[in-house]
């Protein structure tokens, strides 16, 4: 954007004319909402993000609780724990085994898990996540990873902001070049037909 060179028609000079002033100031107006609205956008989505993200998190550490599981023996079906994205994409690194882990009321749970060793043998332990039924869950989200998440959140959101202020600069400069062409158009047409003729000024 050529907001800079635009301040030389704020000058006073013959040849300025109407749109030169206006699309000046459009681009004053671009250039300072870039400076100053896309960074509060940001800012104010990327907050708004982390502290839905972070609530999300203190949410899912309170009702997801760490556990010990036992291998009871090797699986070859599918896992019965809770299927994300992230799990599917992880599916062939991991490993089904049933296993058998106390619930959080005390009563002992026995079920189908993934579990990442590839190598389990009946009596090995691993980490699980369940939450207060006993049933397994994925782990929480990392405070981390949710802080992560909102910078994206926030840099998205100045990026389209960003691009928004910049179309509407570019369209409305293209309509003050249109106005301007009309302009020389309906002048070359009135003055086009006297054009090199005699006693006319030319």
């Amino acid at each position: 954007m050529r907001a800079a060179t635009g301040v030389w028609r704020w000058r006073r000079n013959p040849l300025r004319r109407t749109t030169d002033l206006v699309e000046a100031w459009v681009a004053f107006t671009a250039a300072t909402l870039l400076c100053l609205l896309v960074p509060l956008v940001g800012w104010a989505a990327g907050s708004s993000a982390n502290g839905s993200l972070q609530r999300a998190v203190r949410t899912q550490q309170e009702q997801r609780l760490p556990a010990t599981a036992r291998v009871v023996r090797l699986d070859d079906g599918p896992a019965s724990g809770p299927r994300t994205a992230e799990s599917a994409g992880e599916e062939r690194l991991r490993r089904s085994v049933v296993a058998r882990w106390t619930a959080p009321d005390g009563t002992i749970r026995t079920g189908t898990v993934a579990t990442a060793r590839r190598h389990s043998s009946p009596g090995d332990t691993f980490a699980l996540w369940t939450n207060r039924a006993g049933h397994q869950v994925s782990p929480p989200m990392p405070a981390g990873t949710a802080r992560a998440h909102a910078v994206i959140a926030g840099l998205m959101a100045a990026l389209l902001t960003g691009l928004l202020v910049e179309t509407v600069r570019r369209l409305a400069v293209r309509r003050l070049v249109l106005r301007r062409y009309a302009r020389l158009d309906r002048a070359w047409a009135s003055a086009g037909p006297d054009w090199g003729r005699a006693d006319t000024g030319s």
